[in-house]
């Protein structure tokens, strides 16, 4: 009898926001996240310049928990996400710790896109999902040993999660998605008339 096994996991965490104290206002959360990206003209002229579809503070905003309640909120609720994350994927951190590095608003309108790609420099990466109206694209996840498979035949419909080339993942409202940062992502066309509304943010271990 064959003996067969599944090696290498590539772990993805979903919870609710909710799971971790404080609780964070979807609502006033959303709200937020729209006053920013009206105020915000640096990052309004990044995403112009850069064409960049839609509205992010990646590039402009780096301290939003810093200046807004609800994001210093809304940081205390990850970084005990992170930690419950951390904990299942055994890591030794030693004397350091995982930190909050960059944290950002992303408003994708209509036909919008981000293309693949991944964090570097960073441990744990995430997205809390703070307004998903129907037919907003869900996170494409690509399987990491992709590049590797050379001439391989495609799977067969229907295959194993764990043998997929690519994993959609739809989230909702109030949900936080972490994976680790080598993981390439990206977030397809917007499908709906709507915004899709999240905050993403990265992890670092000092």
């Amino acid at each position: 009898m064959p003996a067969i096994r599944s090696l290498f996991a590539t772990r993805l965490y979903r919870a609710a926001l909710s799971e971790h104290a404080p609780a964070v206002d979807a609502a006033e959360l959303e709200a937020a996240c729209l006053s920013i990206a009206e105020d915000d003209e640096a990052g309004q002229e990044w995403c112009e310049t850069e064409g960049f579809p839609g509205y992010t503070s990646y590039a402009s905003l780096a301290d939003l928990p810093w200046r807004f309640p609800i994001f210093a909120d809304l940081k205390t609720a990850l970084d005990a996400h992170v930690a419950a994350f951390a904990e299942d994927l055994e890591f030794d951190l030693g004397d350091k710790a995982l930190q909050l590095e960059d944290l950002w608003i992303n408003i994708l309108p209509e036909g919008g896109s981000h293309g693949l790609h991944l964090h570097p420099h960073s441990v744990i990466s995430g997205t809390t999902y703070v307004a998903m109206p129907e037919g907003a694209s869900a996170l494409k996840l690509e399987d990491p040993r992709l590049g590797f498979m050379m001439g391989a035949p495609a799977r067969r419909k229907g295959a194993r999660e764990e043998l997929r080339s690519f994993i959609y993942e739809k989230p909702a409202v109030g949900d936080v998605l972490l994976w680790e940062s080598w993981l390439r992502h990206e977030v397809p066309m917007n499908m709906s008339e709507e915004e899709r509304i999240s905050v993403s943010f990265n992890y670092k271990w000092e």
